[in-house]
């Protein structure tokens, strides 16, 4: 038998390809099965669904929006325990609704995408996976999210290291830090959250800042046994609940537009700074010297109090060297360690994350070339030059205010109103115009020139080495909800289906 033969023999063809199993694959999937499309499935490079949520378990890993609002619109759960949910509490939510709607049979496990291509005379896509199969397709849905591939740092030396070397998506609970000297690189979102937990276990822990975040206070209320009968017998009151929350949520995006708004807030963190942490050096190097929203801002009430331990020391000074024991910093000064923890984030420019991830449209189209200045789309969701593939939390839909579930849910309600008037006119394809996606993104580009991400005095994982931010939505959410309300035709070159094209396509399969 031949390489090729043995190739179409793994070869499989379905009408819609869902890469990634998180929230949005999973709203996908759902979607697909209510407009009873079950010609399907979801490829997941990992051994469970839930993306974010399964692969991110360090300590004290919890959600920083409200949890009637990370959660869909369509699956409410009337039995939330706090305000803002731990990473359990979601990953087991989210296994609830993937039962519910028996979604697991449509999913492929352990299937790592690695190239996606564009057959314009069968109008059909090849997905190539790692494991040498193929898959063919007339849609595929890139829901695999931006922020799923670690960044790891590439200090001096850190080859020598003999100690553990832990980064916080990928936490290896079954490393005892009793007693270990800790050092903690990075003050990010998640180290925010496992550093007071690390704290109390580790007879040391060192954290290195490089630049001090915006934290504001949790709530951490737990939902009363009332409240949580009272969402499950009236579901207008949860209703009401969850609207609440998004409005107070929107509110907040009247800082983004204006930073003299925002820095209003900033002595009252200040001070809440210098009430939590006694030792006045320390909460100075606590302060951020850049106006509130420019980054991400974080939540926590067990942060800054981690700092009035004996055990934790605060380090400002970066880092120049990791030798077999220790870590040398930028001022000379050298800390004994057990145990690195990188608290450094993910890989967010797809640029860099998707370089090994060939994707070819229509003829003389690659992504990695057509995105070699910026990633750019279409409301986030469609890329000219590439018929049928549709993004989920693609460029500029990030968002600094609300959920992002809102978001996908949106783009989700957009992407089924375009397969569903693709099969009503019987086309092959649809590609939004050059045009209309260059018109759309110099516009949003304008926006965001006026926005705090912009002019708040700080660089964030936002913004590219030019400037230019690709991430975030610079509205609020129910603007890009009426944005994506349904497809514009006119936004769209329509192709009709190329005769025998379905002979040739399973032909190709």
């Amino acid at each position: 038998m031949t390489s090729q033969a043995r190739i179409n023999v793994k070869t499989r063809r379905v009408k819609v390809a869902i890469v990634g199993g998180g929230f949005g694959g999973l709203c996908m999937a759902i979607k697909l099965r209510e407009a009873g499309i079950d010609d399907f499935v979801i490829l997941e490079k990992g051994d469970g669904l839930g993306g974010t949520w399964y692969h991110n378990s360090y300590p004290g890993a919890a959600c920083d929006v409200q949890s009637h609002m990370y959660s869909f619109s369509f699956e409410a759960n009337p039995d939330w325990s706090h305000r803002y949910s731990e990473q359990q509490e979601i990953h087991d939510y989210i296994q609830g609704v993937t039962d519910k709607h028996n979604i697991r049979q449509f999913t492929r496990f352990n299937a790592e995408v690695t190239g996606a291509h564009f057959d314009d005379q069968a109008a059909l896509w090849t997905l190539n996976l790692a494991d040498g199969s193929q898959l063919i397709c007339q849609h595929w849905v890139l829901a695999s999210g931006p922020l799923h591939v670690p960044s790891f740092p590439n200090f001096k030396g850190m080859e020598n290291f003999k100690g553990k070397i832990i980064h916080s998506a990928q936490w290896d609970h079954d490393y005892d830090m009793s007693g270990k000297k800790v050092v903690s690189i990075g003050t990010g979102a998640s180290a925010i959250q496992y550093v007071p937990h690390v704290a109390q276990e580790a007879g040391h822990l060192t954290v290195v800042q490089r630049t001090p975040p915006w934290i504001i206070p949790r709530d951490e209320r737990a939902y009363s046994g009332m409240s949580k009968w009272l969402f499950r017998r009236v579901p207008a009151l949860r209703q009401l609940h969850r609207l609440r929350l998004y409005l107070s949520n929107e509110a907040r995006v009247m800082p983004i537009f204006n930073p003299r708004i925002a820095r209003l807030a900033e002595p009252a963190l200040k001070a809440f700074i210098h009430y939590q942490v006694k030792d006045k050096e320390t909460a100075r190097k606590l302060v951020p010297n850049y106006t509130l929203g420019c980054k991400r801002i974080l939540i926590s009430n067990a942060y800054y109090p981690t700092f009035n331990r004996d055990n934790v020391a605060l380090v400002t000074e970066g880092v120049k060297e990791i030798r077999e024991h220790s870590v040398v910093f930028s001022d000379g000064s050298e800390q004994q360690a057990d145990c690195l923890v990188l608290g450094t984030g993910f890989v967010v420019d797809p640029r860099i994350y998707m370089k090994d991830f060939e994707i070819t449209g229509l003829p003389g189209r690659r992504l990695q070339d057509d995105w070699k200045d910026a990633a750019q789309a279409y409301l986030g969701t469609t890329v000219s030059g590439y018929p049928n593939m549709f993004q989920l939390v693609g460029p500029n839909t990030g968002l600094g205010h609300n959920s992002i579930i809102f978001m996908i849910e949106s783009q989700v309600r957009y992407i089924m109103d375009a397969i569903g008037k693709l099969d009503a006119r019987g086309d092959a394809w649809l590609d939004v115009k050059q045009e209309v996606q260059d018109r759309y993104n110099d516009k949003l580009q304008d926006e965001l020139k006026g926005t705090v991400w912009q002019n708040g005095g700080c660089t964030s994982w936002y913004q590219q080495a030019d400037g230019r931010n690709t991430a975030l939505w610079p509205h609020a959410t129910f603007q890009f909800m009426a944005r994506t309300w349904n497809v514009n035709m006119k936004d769209y070159r329509w192709q009709p289906a190329v005769k025998n094209s379905a002979a040739v396509g399973a032909a190709r399969a």
